[in-house]
């Protein structure tokens, strides 16, 4: 073989393991609890159906639970199908999110807080970057998710971060790196799920404690998909688009029309808290973000 032919050779090579590498970091979940998690906190409040395809988490006087991904990402989009403790739920959590479990912390977080019965589940979302957080927001739910499964969604590419419940888009955070404002782009992040006792702070501030008659809290899960690239050292094939990656496409940058109408009504209707609104808590001194384009 010439040396011109093994220069070609060499090329087709290296181009064919920048592919498969590239293709080996996403991942589609198998829908199995077992393959694709490890309980991290109390196994025996932990529960998994025999096909592996469901969980729940129990809360009592004893302990909290929790279960966490056996692998870390870089960018993606994962759906949790989750159905939230019923009945009087008060001074309850139940935390699901992607951490990064360094000591300058990155973290995207949906928390759901318990409730006296008969009142409106609220959802607070928050967003840590290099270890500080003050980023909440806090929505009502429309439903009631005790009732059935619902799915809430995390979609974190370089562009920006959606939360989504059903599909319905009820926070975004931008990527304005570029002026500034801190955005997770670099460290890998696990996801994490946890019911736990919050009543210092879940619950109207803290006034509404948990009623231990009413133990165990049981929080379900049902179907869930991780469409993410799967952590292996470096960021470039992370932060690349190509077909595996696709939530790097020009479509995810930010919303489409309808999801724009949606987030809207969001923010009219159901909207409790928002940081950025807090101008007493932040002495009048917003932080930058809140003064730019969330899409």
């Amino acid at each position: 073989m010439t040396s011109c032919y093994k220069l070609q050779a060499f090329i087709i090579t290296l181009l064919f393991l920048n592919l498969f590498r590239i293709s080996v970091a996403s991942i589609v979940s198998t829908g199995n609890f077992n393959d694709d998690f490890f309980v991290m906190w109390a196994p025996s409040h932990v529960n998994t159906s025999a096909d592996g395809r469901e969980r729940s988490l129990k809360l009592d006087e004893e302990s909290g639970s929790g279960f966490a991904s056996n692998q870390m990402f870089l960018f993606g989009r994962i759906d949790m199908q989750i159905k939230l403790v019923p009945g009087n739920s008060a001074g309850t959590v139940l935390a699901y999110y992607l951490a990064s479990d360094q000591p300058n912390q990155d973290e995207i977080d949906f928390e759901f807080l318990g409730n006296v019965s008969g009142q409106p589940y609220i959802v607070q979302t928050n967003i840590y970057v290099d270890g500080f957080d003050h980023r909440e927001e806090r929505i009502y739910l429309w439903f009631d998710p005790t009732e059935d499964f619902h799915t809430y969604s995390i979609l974190w590419n370089l562009y920006q971060i959606v939360f989504m419940v059903d599909s319905i888009p009820i926070r975004l955070y931008r990527n304005h790196a570029d002026k500034g404002v801190p955005y997770p782009r670099w460290q890998p992040m696990g996801i994490k799920v946890s019911l736990w006792n919050g009543d210092s702070w879940a619950t109207r501030g803290g006034q509404e404690k948990i009623d231990w008659s009413k133990a165990p809290f049981i929080a379900s899960f049902g179907d869930y998909q991780i469409d993410a690239c799967i952590w292996k050292g470096n960021p470039r094939f992370c932060r690349a688009y190509s077909t595996t990656n696709w939530w790097n496409g020009s479509r995810f940058r930010t919303l489409n029309r309808v999801q724009k109408r949606w987030f809207k009504w969001v923010r009219k209707y159901h909207m409790v808290y928002d940081y950025c609104q807090d101008y007493q808590r932040f002495q009048n001194n917003l932080p930058k973000e809140c003064s730019l384009p969330k899409y």
